[in-house]
């Protein structure tokens, strides 16, 4: 499976709002961007499309920053998916030929298990360190 540099980024920078949230204080974009070694013009954006999908909020100035909107027990893969590379959950297997209806419905369980999978692990068992439940497909 090839996760997109956004989606590692995405889950990197929540991670770090989730390990620092007590739900008032702000964290900077230059401190998220230092401590995850990521592009500060590339976090930005990052940064923009969680806001856009509730994930997280933001306060301009200069003692502005960003910190979670919902405790990071309630924020999990699928959101920050669906946040930042919504095509990953998607399943576009055209129903041609003899075979076409078998293996669109194949594909389309798989998609339902990764989803399903998704939901799973949450932000917050993420920075607890936990292993997530296996799946087998």
């Amino acid at each position: 499976m090839k996760i997109s540099q956004k989606l590692e980024y995405a889950c990197r920078a929540l991670t770090q709002l989730a390990k620092h949230h007590d739900g008032r204080t702000l964290t900077r974009l230059d401190d998220l961007a230092q401590r995850e070694d990521i592009s500060r013009s590339f976090l930005l954006q990052i940064l923009n499309d969680l806001r856009r999908a509730g994930l997280i909020d933001s306060c301009r100035g200069a003692a502005g920053g960003y910190l979670l909107a919902r405790p990071a027990d309630a924020i999990t893969l699928r959101h920050i998916v669906e946040a930042v590379d919504p095509s990953l959950l998607q399943c576009a297997v055209a129903p041609a030929g003899e075979s076409g209806p078998a293996i669109q419905t194949v594909w389309e369980k798989i998609s339902a298990t990764l989803r399903h999978a998704l939901e799973q692990v949450t932000l917050e068992s993420i920075c607890a360190g936990q292993s997530s439940p296996m799946f087998f497909i």
